[in-house]
């Protein structure tokens, strides 16, 4: 069993609180109106709903079905002990296993490894964009088990990096913030028929440069430009600028 801070159960006891401070005065609300029975279902199910777990705290007796809506057919009552036994469980994580012959501490660790694991299938479907590609070849298989691992590597060095210099950032924030610099050949033709090409890179906005400086990163220079011939600038260029 492990315990949270108690800043955090304090705050898991409030939120649950207010949720059945806000049921108890919807209950009461609909047993003043009386509704019909049918719409009182309807008001009851959206009640539930927003209450969540919060709802089983509180046993309602609903009116049969031909009965009307009374004080004496709707009853309700929050059951307090069950309240107080939920609190003093607040903050824990309790785990439950078949293997009696394992320390405790081992079976934590197995289980907080568990949950890198689905951390790490999390990332590479939504902040790496990973899908299934369905191969036909098994060194096609193998190349993109290999890119997938290379890209959560990558990821997961990032992550170690943004929390030594940038606590507040996450590895997905910085690929999104980042992915606008673009790399670009600006390639303008010169009075010999040769072509002039220059590679350049946008210059980053300022919150790019400040996320490079706290990262300990700087861009390379620019690099220089290049002549290429007709005939090699014609394997090259794309098919719109070439003559």
């Amino acid at each position: 069993m492990l315990a949270k801070s108690e800043g955090r159960r304090a705050q898991e006891r409030a939120i649950r609180r207010r949720k059945l401070a806000r049921l108890l005065k919807t209950l009461r609300k609909l047993r003043r109106s009386a509704p019909a029975r049918d719409q009182l279902l309807l008001r009851i199910g959206a009640a539930k709903k927003e209450a969540g777990r919060a709802f089983g705290f509180v046993p309602i007796r609903l009116p049969r079905e031909g009965e009307e809506v009374t004080r004496q057919t709707l009853t309700f009552r929050l059951e307090k002990e069950k309240l107080q036994k939920a609190e003093l469980r607040d903050g824990h994580y309790l785990l439950r296993s078949n293997l009696l012959g394992e320390n405790p501490s081992v079976l934590w660790e197995c289980y907080i490894l568990l949950t890198q694991i689905e951390a790490a299938f999390r990332t590479l479907k939504s902040e790496l964009g990973l899908r299934p590609i369905y191969h036909q070849l098994e060194n096609r298989v193998e190349a993109h088990i290999f890119v997938a691992f290379l890209a959560y590597a990558l990821s997961v060095t990032l992550k170690q990096r943004l929390v030594a210099l940038a606590p507040g950032l996450t590895p997905r924030a910085v690929l999104e913030k980042l992915a606008t610099l673009q790399m670009l050949d600006v390639c303008l033709p010169t009075t010999d028929g040769r072509w002039l090409i220059m590679s350049r890179y946008t210059q980053p906005e300022p919150d790019q440069s400040l996320m490079l400086h706290q990262r300990n990163l700087t861009l390379p220079a620019q690099p220089p430009p290049r002549i290429k011939a007709p005939q090699e600038a014609a394997q090259t260029l794309p098919p719109r600028l070439k003559m």
